[in-house]
């Protein structure tokens, strides 16, 4: 899960003081996600919004 600081849903909650991820899944999705059975999060989405200008140019 290397990939969560560079994620758009990694969110820093200042009510925890610490960051989570704010993906929207269900109870199954994330026991599977803990449990290690994704080689990669589904779930990710890249948080670099410059991204695709940079792959156009």
């Amino acid at each position: 899960m290397d990939q969560c600081e560079q994620c758009a849903y990694f969110a820093y909650d200042e009510e925890y003081e610490e960051y989570i991820c704010e993906a929207d899944m269900d109870e199954d999705d994330y026991s599977r996600l803990v449990s290690g059975n994704y080689r990669s999060c589904p779930f990710y989405r890249n948080g670099d919004e410059y991204a695709v200008v940079r792959h156009q140019m």
